[in-house]
């Protein structure tokens, strides 16, 4: 097949996510980083983008495509027989949307989920009004536009977040608030300097995972349980794998030991987090992939907290990608992985699901 490969490069200019210090902190820091620093988070670097493209070239001939300005006329022109879809965008609450609502346009096929849940899973608030619809385990919440709207009563500790970002932007350290004075402090930081929403989530105090999902429908496989150890993150920082724990303390020089894979698990709460991870994929309408991150509540019941459609696939094992990780606990190398996307969506077509 003739498989183009949708991305957005993250630019040299851009590169404030490896210019900060990467030595962890004695203490907790001070001030969070700036959004400035973060801008940049989701898009992917040349390694990772040239690892995707020579994973497709071992079965299919492939043209990149950059999800720039000129994306269409580019995809109008290729017609290629299906896109592999890793592109975040470039603007907007929908961002992650663009590149698959211009190829609906154009009927082509892409991999991945469509535009409608693309964009609600970008929107922490919306994928959780759907999540509570179904039913489906996941901390209670509230999303405010300013700091007057704050509900009085809450129950801390409590998460804020900026409501329409991914890659742990805006959730840093002190994401986490203990009181009603450090809650109105972050929620303005959040409002002030991402401009939207912030989502206000009650915390839940028992381990952390990830859930690397694969495929669709009866074929929907869950690949082996990443655990988050987040006691091993630096001495003196708030039990949460936030922005700095994700991008500036865990490096490639110095990985951080914070993954598990597959986590140690009882076998009926590995089925419980299997399942409810399977019931939040198709609440959601994913399709072929997606990551999913859950918490256990203080009862020890899984909880969703968000669902990453787009999942991060940073192709060497020293850059604790999770996906890829799961991936190769499954058996699957990162060429394998890849291909296995590809195969996932070719099949959906093939039946007739776009």
């Amino acid at each position: 097949m003739h498989v183009a490969l949708a991305f957005n490069l993250r630019k040299e200019t851009a590169q404030g996510l490896t210019e900060v210090s990467t030595e962890p902190p004695a203490e907790p820091p001070s001030e969070p980083p700036s959004p400035a620093d973060d801008i940049y988070a989701e898009w992917d670097d040349i390694h990772t983008i040239k690892a995707v493209e020579s994973a497709l070239s071992r079965r299919h001939r492939v043209t990149l495509v950059e999800a720039d300005l000129d994306a269409f006329q580019h995809f109008r022109r290729l017609r290629p027989d299906i896109v592999f879809n890793m592109a975040e965008g470039l603007h907007g609450t929908s961002r992650e949307a663009q590149i698959p609502a211009i190829l609906e346009m154009l009927a082509i096929p892409y991999t991945g989920s469509d535009p409608v849940t693309l964009g609600i899973c970008l929107d922490k608030g919306r994928t959780k009004e759907i999540l509570a619809y179904h039913q489906i385990p996941t901390p209670r919440f509230t999303v405010v536009h300013s700091c007057a709207a704050i509900p009085r009563r809450l129950r801390y500790p409590q998460m804020v977040k900026p409501i329409l970002e991914g890659s742990s932007k805006g959730v840093t350290d002190k994401a986490l608030v203990r009181n009603r004075k450090e809650l109105q402090r972050q929620v303005e930081w959040v409002l002030t300097h991402y401009r939207q929403p912030a989502l206000i989530e009650e915390f839940l105090p028992g381990r952390e995972f990830t859930v690397a999902l694969l495929g669709n429908g009866d074929s929907l496989k869950v690949l082996p349980i990443v655990e988050i150890n987040l006691d091993t993150l630096p001495a003196g920082v708030n039990p949460i794998y936030s922005y700095e724990a994700k991008w500036i303390w865990d490096t490639e020089e110095k990985p951080l030991t914070i993954f598990t894979c597959p986590a140690q698990l009882d076998p009926n709460l590995q089925q419980a987090i299997e399942t409810v991870s399977k019931r939040a994929f198709t609440a959601l309408g994913c399709r072929d992939w997606c990551r999913i991150d859950v918490r256990l509540d203080r009862h020890g019941s899984p909880n969703i907290i968000e669902l990453n459609p787009l999942p991060g696939i940073l192709p060497r094992p020293e850059q604790n990608s999770c996906f890829p990780k799961a991936a190769r606990a499954a058996g699957l190398n990162y060429d394998e992985l890849i291909l296995s996307v590809v195969n996932a969506a070719s099949e959906r077509l093939a039946h007739g699901k776009r």
